[in-house]
């Protein structure tokens, strides 16, 4: 069986360009910018600069400051799971969050929806967990980086 791209969207949107990144990140020898990082992952640099945030603040990438400062991987690329990086992401607040209202049987079916979509995100993070950065490079290694 053949798998193309059908457009499917699993995640954040940010979770497939903060892959991107990372895995770009495990193929340099050291600090890139949140620009040049970016441009071959073809995204906004203000954008990029979210997604890295996001990431460093579960300790996936360090932020460097200065002249030479930017981004690098503070761990292996076989310990960052694409679940790790599925939740660093996954921090949008949702609209039960945001103060959506509706009547008592509209606020029952939102507490039980929340319940399932968690409970679905949370298989979604496991199973994710049994990639690593190293197997999803290792699987594209044909392509130049």
């Amino acid at each position: 069986m053949s798998i193309t791209n059908r457009g499917i969207h699993i995640g954040p949107p940010r979770f497939k360009i903060a892959v991107h990144a990372v895995i770009w990140l495990s193929k340099s020898d050291g600090v890139l910018s949140s620009a040049k990082i970016a441009c071959q992952v073809k995204s906004h640099a203000t954008f990029m600069r979210r997604v890295l945030q996001s990431l460093a603040a579960v300790g996936i990438v360090e932020s460097k400051g200065g002249r030479e400062g930017g981004y690098a991987l503070l761990k292996c690329p076989s310990e960052i799971t694409l679940g790790d990086i599925y939740y660093a992401v996954n921090t949008e607040p949702s609209d039960s969050e945001m103060g959506m209202e509706c009547g008592n049987a509209g606020e029952q079916l939102d507490i039980e929806l929340e319940k399932i979509l968690y409970e679905t995100e949370q298989h979604t993070i496991s199973y994710l967990r049994q990639f690593t950065i190293e197997d999803v490079a290792r699987r594209i290694d044909h392509c130049s980086f």
